[in-house]
């Protein structure tokens, strides 16, 4: 049912992180590109890692996840930041999105990682709810803040000697 992701799967994981951004009501958001995803996975030095869901018993993918490493100064370890699961509407409830957390909790398990992280938009109700079933508990006291477009480029644009 779960596998790793090879570079002949790049093109339906574009297409999940498109459905996917479609459900967050974000698809407009959407830049990567097939090569972006191609690289980022299977380049000479790949900065993230994809597994999918298949169907039992047509082999159709129905679902992702796609995840790197991070890194805890608390704990000294690695663990896994979760960055995209995604599991198609109408294969929901067969356990697909369970196995994909279940296959990086093993990873972590058997690496040696401390931690599995994600986050989740606060009015998507169902997912929370499911993970809250999986014995996962938000982390209330930290926001998240990002940097990006135009702030990003702002920050981190040479300044004029003497600015």
């Amino acid at each position: 049912m779960i596998r790793t992701a090879t570079p002949a799967d790049v093109p339906v994981i574009h297409a999940l992180v498109h459905d996917l951004a479609a459900y967050e009501k974000a698809a407009h958001e959407v830049k990567a590109t097939e090569e972006q995803l191609r690289e980022a996975l299977f380049g000479e030095r790949p900065a993230a890692f994809a597994h999918l869901a298949q169907d039992d018993a047509s082999g159709e993918v129905v679902g992702f996840c796609l995840w790197f490493l991070n890194f805890s100064t608390w704990r000294g370890a690695h663990g896994i930041y979760l960055e995209d699961l995604y599991v198609r509407p109408e294969a929901r409830g067969a356990g697909h999105g369970k196995a994909l957390l279940a296959e990086l909790a093993r990873i972590c398990v058997e690496r040696g990682y401390e931690r599995l992280e994600w986050a989740v938009l606060n009015w998507n109700e169902p997912s929370i709810n499911f993970y809250k079933s999986l014995g996962a508990r938000p982390q209330d006291e930290w926001t998240v803040y990002r940097l990006a477009d135009d702030a990003l480029t702002a920050l981190g644009s040479p300044r004029p000697a003497g600015a």
